[in-house]
């Protein structure tokens, strides 16, 4: 790494990971990124030491590739950190390794190629049978790992951008040969943290854990314009232990989705996710805020979100499965959460998402149990609540308290819509549908409330 560069990171850029990486000092204020404690590599390389140029012309794959095998083949004590100094690099995908942080400095931006002919294919997730989008494999994600432990994607608020437009263009022309990439994909990996940058422009889901443990993502900001298709901002998938905090998105589809596994290709994986915390998220976007689903045929058990503010939303709060999904889903607990112009505050319903193929077996009925969502308000939000059970299934234990969804002066909305449902609804306004009223089925939510 070049001297003068390189000294100044060294001095400040350690102090700048402490700084913004560091567990509040309010005791009151939660947080879970604990979960994985943020490491201090002593050893450090620049992408320029591998002849990467930041000019936004220059392709440096071939650089990331050689820098990462260094980091793999030496294996430093400690891992090492590779940094990307202030510029656009331009790069095809490139795979990540083990016990190493790519650290992006302030100014720096991390380009992804628009040459969609020479990228790479892999195989589709199995929990999956195939690609989300279209049979078959699935481009590799731009920035990727596959049985990975103590990975770091931090910096200075530098940025990674997937430069999806001509992705986009593929998928409403419908040219796509197969499913498009996600910007970042770690699978099969352990100890993993993504903080203090911004992600744009994702050619599909933007930070997407598969069969990991141990993440924390914070601080992050990922945007996509609103009509950009399929552009989830966080999507835990058949993953345990994932911590979400303090940070904004604002993309063309749901800000955070927990997933795990499609019909029964995900039946037959069996992996749930499980302990997901979703904390002080701010955003905006056409579909959900906060999703569950719909691909939820692993299970979905013990989430965790509260102190949200959604702005311009399609749906505030979604929970959404199907029939041929199969799983459980069970202790979600959605508390705190402001939105501002919404179509539709809540919904739960059995009767969302496709099929990857006509083998889903129509008697794989999935369980929706046990949510509490409480201390949930709303202004100018058309329609306050939806919850679609299904009859041969019906939802239970959904439990509603302190719930004001205020609608648009002048219009007049549709009030609560409920079917195949029991639970229970206090201090809910407007007025729930009766399936949530009687004094038994409140009874019986009081003690979780």
């Amino acid at each position: 790494m070049h001297g003068g560069n390189f000294a100044i990171f060294s001095c400040f850029g350690v102090l700048l990971l402490l700084m913004n990486c560091s567990v509040p000092t309010n005791a009151d204020v939660a947080t879970c990124s604990g979960i994985v404690p943020m490491r201090i590599r002593e050893d450090r390389i620049s992408i320029e030491d591998f002849g990467g140029v930041g000019d936004g012309v220059t392709l440096n794959t071939n650089a990331f590739r050689k820098a990462i095998y260094r980091i793999e083949h030496l294996n430093r004590t400690g891992g090492t950190i590779l940094y990307i100094p202030p510029g656009e690099y331009l790069t095809g995908p490139f795979n990540l390794t083990s016990h190493m942080t790519l650290y992006l400095a302030r100014d720096a931006v991390i380009k992804a190629t628009v040459d969609t002919k020479n990228w790479p294919l892999i195989a589709p997730l199995p929990s999956y049978g195939r690609g989300r989008e279209r049979p078959g494999g699935r481009y590799m994600s731009f920035i990727h790992g596959d049985g990975l432990y103590d990975v770091i994607i931090t910096g200075e608020n530098g940025t990674i951008d997937g430069q999806g437009d001509v992705w986009w263009n593929m998928w409403r022309q419908r040219t796509l040969e197969f499913t498009r990439p996600n910007i970042v994909e770690l699978m099969n990996s352990k100890s993993i943290i993504i903080s203090n940058l911004t992600f744009k422009n994702s050619p599909f889901w933007n930070i997407h854990p598969v069969y990991c443990s141990d993440v924390v993502v914070n601080y992050v900001t990922i945007l996509a314009p609103a009509d950009s298709p399929n552009t989830d901002g966080i999507d835990p998938d058949s993953s345990s232990n994932v911590c979400i905090e303090d940070s904004y998105i604002s993309t063309g589809d749901d800000l955070v989705a927990v997933k795990s596994g499609w019909d029964q290709y995900g039946i037959s994986y069996n992996r749930p996710s499980q302990g997901i915390t979703i904390r002080r998220l701010t955003g905006s976007s056409p579909f959900a805020g906060i999703a569950v689903g719909s691909e939820t045929s692993g299970g979905v058990a013990d989430v965790i979100a509260e102190h949200i503010n959604l702005s311009n939303m399609g749906i505030g709060i979604h929970l959404k499965t199907n029939i041929g999904r199969g799983g459980v889903i069970r202790n979600i607990s959605i508390s705190n959460v402001y939105m501002y112009k919404a179509r539709k505050g809540i919904k739960i319903s059995g009767d969302v998402g496709d099929h990857p193929d006509e083998n889903y077996d129509p008697n794989a009925l999935p369980v929706l149990k046990d949510v509490v969502i409480k201390d949930v308000s709303g202004d100018l939000v058309q329609q306050p609540g939806l919850i679609h059970g299904l009859k041969k299934s019906p939802f239970s234990g959904i439990c509603l308290s302190n719930v004001s969804l205020g609608g648009v002066v002048g219009v007049r909305d549709s009030g609560w819509q409920c079917s195949d449902v029991s639970g229970g609804a206090v201090r809910v306004s407007p007025l729930p549908c009766a399936e949530l009223t009687s004094s038994q089925q409140i009874g019986s939510c009081f003690s979780t409330l």
